[in-house]
């Protein structure tokens, strides 16, 4: 199976660089997965596609402004550093730009020295392990300094750094935001839940890979990064429900899908737990748990729309694709939604 045969052609002006006004304004395209049926509706619509008994899966991760921009001490060089994920304590793997002259030893600075760090080593793909130094809490001073890590094709600056978080956001540690959740208001989800539809919480804090090209040419040959994913007892409690009874499980975004694919079991249970997950989605896959999909429209050749072709089919995907760019559908993170059902 080719890179290739993941490819569309989409035109540069259907790429969404500005949040909409209103979170679940944005245009849905329902796809039947057994059938290969479309339909136009609002993201509002949604409602009218979800049962009693059903158990909506999001992700809580939350966006840190994680883009920091300062200098070098011994020279007064600007640099920018990226904070990818933190390995223990004030250290964190980065991306440095520009990184060669980043050496271990290297000292940073940020803020005008209110936050400060040193390069320790140099760790996979050319990414460096910084230690950070600082007087207060880290978070506090990231908030104030870090801006938020926007994907490469969104070039508008964000007015409100909220828009790039989704309204359920907890737990700090994502350098990219869980796209599909970005539609959900406060109250669509309380008139979900009047539903009778159970909403469960998950934790995969989204890495930077999630925008990295497939650089080889068969799928197979790719090796995924890993992110790390939380599920608590009373959340998979709520997910395994569903299923027994009938449900079905819907998840918010590809990392909610990963999230649950990695810590189920052959036997479709779905187990509490912490850890690293690299799982890789593709045609062929056979989901344990996972029902429906919300998801956006993502980048041809990304392991994202290899992940949404292994549930509804790739000529059935890419069919949807096309009408969704003859539609003038918006497409990315700021862009509208799709349903897989």
């Amino acid at each position: 199976m080719n890179v290739s045969d993941f490819n569309f052609e989409l035109p540069q002006e259907l790429i969404a660089q500005d949040p909409l006004e209103e979170r679940s304004s944005s245009r849905l395209l329902v796809l039947h997965k057994n059938t290969g049926e479309t339909e136009h509706r609002s993201f509002r619509d949604l409602k009218s596609y979800l049962q009693k008994g059903d158990c909506l899966v999001i992700n809580d991760t939350k966006v840190i402004p994680a883009r920091l921009y300062g200098v070098r001490e011994e020279t007064g060089a600007k640099i920018e550093v990226l904070l990818l994920k933190r390995r223990e304590g004030d250290v964190w793997e980065t991306l440095v730009k520009p990184g060669k002259k980043a050496r271990p030893g290297t000292r940073l600075s940020f803020g005008d020295g209110l936050l400060k760090g040193t390069v320790t080593d140099v760790a996979e793909e050319g990414n460096r392990l910084i230690r950070f130094f600082y007087e207060g809490i880290f978070e506090e001073i990231l908030d104030r300094l870090g801006q938020m890590p926007l994907p490469p094709y969104i070039t508008h600056e964000l007015k409100d750094k909220n828009r790039y978080q989704t309204v359920y956001a907890k737990h700090d540690g994502s350098a990219a935001a869980p796209t599909a959740g970005l539609h959900f208001t406060e109250e669509l989800l309380e008139e979900i839940r009047d539903m009778g539809v159970e909403i469960a919480h998950v934790t995969l804090h989204v890495g930077l890979g999630t925008f990295r090209p497939v650089k080889v040419e068969n799928i197979l040959d790719h090796h995924m990064h890993s992110e790390f994913y939380m599920v608590e007892e009373e959340e998979a409690k709520k997910v395994n429900r569903a299923k027994r009874e009938g449900g079905r499980v819907i998840c918010v975004g590809t990392t909610s899908c990963r999230t649950l694919e990695s810590a189920t079991g052959e036997d479709g249970i779905l187990k509490a737990g912490s850890g690293w997950t690299d799982i890789f989605i593709y045609p062929g896959y056979r989901f344990k748990i996972l029902d429906c999909l919300v998801t956006n429209f993502h980048l041809p050749e990304s392991t994202l729309v290899m992940l949404v072709c292994a549930l509804a089919g790739r000529e059935q995907v890419l069919g949807a694709y096309e009408e969704a760019i003859k539609e003038r559908y918006r497409f990315f993170s700021f862009g509208d939604a799709m349903f897989i059902c």
